[in-house]
């Protein structure tokens, strides 16, 4: 045979052997399944060393109809790769919180050029971009787009609540201590303002404020609006506090001398509760408005409120949310002054651990309510109305069987990335780490003023553990066992198990011993507080002690029925209520939430159920609830035998 023929059978064997190699090969990789490409190197850590030079920020706030802020930052470069980061991880918020959305219109120039930027394949918080070599800073341009959404919005023709973290960029790779800028603003004509930063010079409404820290920067937000009023709170010259009052109409900011006295009064308590102060001065900033939404956020030197429009014109109606500013200013102490360890971070964009949340937020609650009604601001029934409420609601709300009160604490961050609302929340859990902690709290300071005979208390806990180094607010870290050490310095006593079976383990019993060890049982009736019905329109109607459900609120009268909350395995939940539901009749009358108690208070002395037409989507339903309870509000009632502890927690101090 020729030698070609041959040549032709090799050629073809090999043809066959390549394609059962392919063959085999393709095999093997489908079964292994893809393989993933490698992640973006990760962004440079921050390291305690010092940005060289200062950075310029400069916010245009006069574009108040659209919402949008102008920024125009100038920032020197040495290196040539730069990465900018937008913060992410907000002190106080606890999570991944800060809109990048909101950031538009991102332009980056050098001696007039463009420079291009990338946005990190991975980290959306960060841009990557290349100086050029004859560079010595970087022009950046960007718009901060503020929600329209009245509900959602801080922004308003009259008001803007004017937060750094939302108008700034800053360079990786060093602690936010260690970048320094300096900030300025333009407001709009005839605008004041409120902020806790020195300010440098002002020219019209141009405001150039000192040259200070990035952590110090964005720890000190900026208010700014039409109708303004400063109330000084100081207690004296060395302890200088202000109430900066913001309001949609000039008549809002009328505050009685009662009303002032009450603030006053509270300044005056912290003191006495911590013995101490960490700032050169603090300033509540406060707006109270229909036109942006309410607010509640922490800061060393200040604090960002916002309350209803009518909070000094209907005072006896905001008996509820009354704990509000002791709560920010306790944070002065608790939160920014001493902090839990993972809480603290050396930038914006490393990710917090909220472990210690029950102490953060949990204990500042406690203080918070304790000096609402120290300062007057509750009588002292409506402080134990309170915890009356609270106790109440963890009695029908069932997710403590499942879910530790310590892993609420992860829901900040679980809730940031998840823009999905809890459809259940009395069996899901949520936030309970602030309500729940007030009875673990309140737990803890009646069993020391048992465990002394009255001679200690979680007052002086509170001075030995936030009344350190009085003035400084250089921040102090915690942890656990510094918590427990510190309480049986106070009064000795298992605290670690104390707070293991209370915080760390699911458990289905309601802390309640705080209540009876403070002289007092909790018990329900159908006497309605007259502070609760007077809070109705801002605050909903409830009958979840009774049928299961509450009612959301409608602003300017009754509630049309809407359903804000079913609680799991109520009344209402077994007979297939569910919170997309309105309320159209009871008994065959239209539904008014008068119409609603009434017909509960009159099935006490009947045997026939009450009748609920609802309406889901175009569908509606008929349900019958036989139920013949009552109202059941719960109060506290004086139990004689046991002292007196919890009104002694609720007096002013001595």
């Amino acid at each position: 045979m020729p030698y070609s023929f041959f040549r032709r059978i090799g050629a073809a064997a090999v043809f066959v052997v390549a394609c059962i190699a392919l063959t085999t090969t393709a095999h093997s990789q489908n079964s292994q399944g893809p393989q993933p490409i490698p992640l973006t190197p990760s962004i440079v850590a921050p390291v305690d060393t010092p940005y060289p030079g200062t950075i310029s920020l400069l916010v245009d706030v006069t574009n108040i109809t659209k919402r949008v802020l102008n920024v125009h930052e100038t920032i020197p470069v040495q290196a040539r790769d730069i990465t900018l980061l937008y913060p992410e991880w907000l002190p106080g918020t606890h999570s991944p919180s800060n809109p990048v959305a909101e950031l538009a219109g991102l332009v980056v120039t050098a001696n007039g050029k463009h420079v291009p930027w990338v946005r990190d394949r991975v980290n959306m918080y960060a841009f990557h971009l290349e100086a050029p070599q004859d560079a010595k800073t970087l022009d950046i341009n960007f718009q901060y787009l503020a929600p329209l959404d009245s509900k959602r919005s801080r922004i308003s023709s009259k008001f803007a609540d004017v937060t750094w973290n939302s108008v700034l960029l800053y360079p990786a790779g060093h602690f936010s201590r260690d970048i320094k800028f300096e900030a300025a603003v333009r407001l709009p004509e005839g605008w004041k303002f409120a902020c806790s930063l020195d300010v440098k010079s002002q020219n019209g409404n141009l405001v150039q404020f000192k040259e200070t820290t990035l952590n110090t920067l964005v720890d000190s937000p900026l208010y700014a609006g039409v109708n303004f009023k400063r109330l000084d709170l100081s207690t004296g010259p060395d302890n200088p506090v202000y109430l900066d009052v913001f309001a949609d109409k000039p008549a809002d900011l009328e505050v009685t001398p009662e009303e002032l006295q009450y603030h006053k009064n509270l300044v005056i308590e912290a003191q006495k509760l911590f013995n101490s102060h960490h700032y050169d001065h603090y300033d509540f900033l406060f707006s109270v408005s229909d036109t942006v939404g309410g607010k509640g956020l922490e800061h060393h030197q200040s604090s960002e409120d916002g309350s209803r429009a009518n909070y000094f014109a209907d005072w006896g109606a905001g008996v509820g949310g009354r704990a509000l500013l002791p709560h920010e200013y306790t944070h002065s102490w608790n939160g920014k002054f001493r902090r839990p360890a993972d809480l603290w971070t050396p930038n914006f964009n490393v990710p917090m651990r909220n472990d210690l949340l029950w102490v953060y937020e949990g204990l500042t609650d406690y203080y918070g309510n304790v000096l609402t009604a120290r300062s007057g601001m509750r009588t002292p029934e409506q402080a134990r109305d309170v915890f009356a409420q609270i106790a109440a609601v963890f009695e029908i709300s069932p997710g403590r069987t499942w879910r530790s009160l310590e892993d609420t604490t992860n829901q900040p961050i679980s809730s940031s990335y998840s823009a999905i609302p809890q459809a259940w929340p009395s069996w899901e859990r949520s936030y309970d780490y602030y309500p729940e902690s007030d009875l673990i709290w309140l737990d803890a300071d009646t069993k020391i003023r048992e465990l002394s005979g009255g001679k200690k208390s979680l007052d002086d806990f509170a001075k030995r553990f936030f009344g350190i180094d009085n003035g400084s607010y250089i921040t102090s870290t915690y942890t656990f066992n510094d918590l427990v050490k510190a309480l049986n310095t106070e009064q000795p006593y298992d605290w670690a198990e104390f707070f293991r079976t209370r915080v760390f383990e699911a458990n289905p019993n309601v802390p309640e011993d705080g209540i009876t060890q403070g002289g007092y049982r909790l018990v329900y009736n159908d006497n309605e507080p007259e502070w609760l019905k007077k809070s109705e329109s801002i605050r909903g109607v409830s009958f979840a002690t009774s049928l299961g459900f509450s009612i959301k609120s409608e602003v300017g009268g009754d509630s049309h029925g809407n359903l804000d909350n079913v609680w799991w395995d109520s009344l209402a939940f077994k007979a297939g209520i569910t919170p997309d539901m309105q309320l159209q009749a009871v008994n065959d009358q239209k539904y008014t939430s008068a119409v609603l108690r009434e017909t509960i208070l009159a099935a006490e002395q009947s045997k026939d159920p009450i009748k609920l037409l609802l309406k889901r989507g175009d569908e509606f339903v008929t349900v019958s609830l036989d139920y013949h309870g009552g109202m059941r509000y719960p109060h506290l009632e004086r139990v004689e035998t046991t002292p007196d502890r919890l009104d002694a927690i609720l007096s002013p101090a001595k």
